[in-house]
C-alpha cells in the first residue's frame, strides 16, 4: 500500500504543478475578458481591482466596433490571410511534391540551398522585400501585403518529409496506369497527407492573424491595417488608455477567432505534426 503511494505522489505533484501553470497561463486571458464586460466608469473608479464583477456589460463590445474601426480591420485580415494562404498552398503542394518525387539534376543541391534560406536573418528578408515592394509601388495595398508571404521553406519542408513517407509503390503503379504528375498529386498523395495540409494551413492563418511587422512596414493608411495595426493604432491614439474595457473588448473579438480554431482543429495539429516528423 505504501509502495502504491509512492508511485502515485509524482503523478500527483505532476498534476498539481500543471494545474497551477494553466492557471497562471490563462489568467491574463480571464483577466482581459473580465476587464472587457466591466462598465467604464465602475473600471475607472476601481481602487483595487476585483476579480469578477457583479454588473456585466456589452456596451464595451458595441463601442468597439462603432467608436473605432475594428470591423474594417477585421475585414482587411480576413482578406489577407484568406488570399496569403491560399496563394502559398497553390505554391507550396508542387513545390514538395517536386522535391519529394520527381527526379532532376541537382535536385538534392537546390534543396539544401533552399534550406539554407532558412538561416538568413529575417529582419534582412524584410529590408529587401521592403525595397522591392516600394520598387514596384506596390505600398499601401493587398498586393504587397500579401505577396512576400506567398512561399515557405519550412512549410515545403514539412510537407516534403510527409509526401516521402507514402511509399513508392504507389507512385510507380499510377505512372504504369497513365496517371500524370499532377493528377497523383491531387488525387493520391494530397488526400493522404491530409492531416499534414490542415496543419500548415491552420498554421499560416494564425501567422497571418498576428502578422505585425511587416504590415506596419508596407502599409500606413488606416484603409489597409490590419487587426494587429489596428489594436496598436488604438492604443496609441490615447482611445485604449482613455477606456481601456473597450479595448479589452477589441482584443478579445480579435483573439476569439484563432482560440476557436485551434479547439475544432486541435487534433489534426497534433496529427500533421507528428506525421510531418516521422518517416516510413
Amino acid at each position: 500500500m505504501n509502495e502504491n503511494k509512492r508511485s502515485a505522489l509524482p503523478k500527483i505533484l505532476i498534476i498539481v504543478f500543471l494545474a497551477i501553470w494553466a492557471l497562471i497561463v490563462l489568467f491574463p486571458f480571464y483577466w482581459m475578458v473580465l476587464t472587457s464586460f466591466k462598465d467604464t466608469t465602475l473600471f475607472m473608479d476601481e481602487k483595487v481591482p476585483t476579480f469578477f464583477t457583479t454588473e456585466p456589460t456589452l456596451a464595451n463590445y458595441s463601442k468597439a466596433f462603432t467608436e473605432v474601426p475594428l470591423g474594417q480591420f477585421l475585414l482587411n485580415t480576413l482578406i489577407f490571410t484568406v488570399a496569403t494562404t491560399g496563394l502559398m498552398m497553390i505554391v507550396i503542394v508542387p513545390a514538395a511534391f517536386a522535391f519529394a518525387r520527381l527526379e532532376f539534376k541537382g535536385r538534392n543541391l537546390v534543396f539544401a540551398l533552399f534550406l539554407s534560406l532558412m538561416m538568413i536573418p529575417t529582419e534582412l528578408v524584410i529590408i529587401t522585400n521592403y525595397a522591392t515592394i516600394v520598387h514596384w509601388n506596390m505600398r499601401n495595398t493587398f498586393i504587397g501585403l500579401i505577396l512576400p508571404s506567398v512561399t515557405s521553406v519550412f512549410y515545403i519542408y514539412l510537407l516534403k518529409e510527409n509526401f516521402e513517407a507514402i511509399p513508392d509503390e504507389l507512385y510507380n503503379a499510377a505512372k504504369v496506369d497513365g496517371t500524370g504528375d499532377l493528377k497523383y498529386m491531387l488525387k493520391v498523395m494530397v488526400p493522404i497527407s491530409q492531416p499534414t495540409i490542415v496543419t500548415i494551413i491552420i498554421l499560416k492563418v494564425i501567422e497571418c492573424w498576428n502578422s505585425y511587422i511587416w504590415p506596419r512596414q508596407i502599409t500606413d493608411r488606416q484603409s489597409y491595417f490590419l487587426v494587429s495595426q489596428g489594436i496598436q493604432s488604438i492604443r496609441e491614439s490615447g482611445y485604449g488608455r482613455e477606456d481601456i474595457p473597450a479595448m479589452m473588448a477589441a482584443v478579445v473579438v480579435v483573439s476569439v477567432p484563432l482560440i476557436v480554431l485551434f479547439l475544432l482543429f486541435r487534433d489534426k495539429i497534433m496529427a500533421g505534426v507528428s506525421r510531418g516528423g516521422t518517416k516510413g
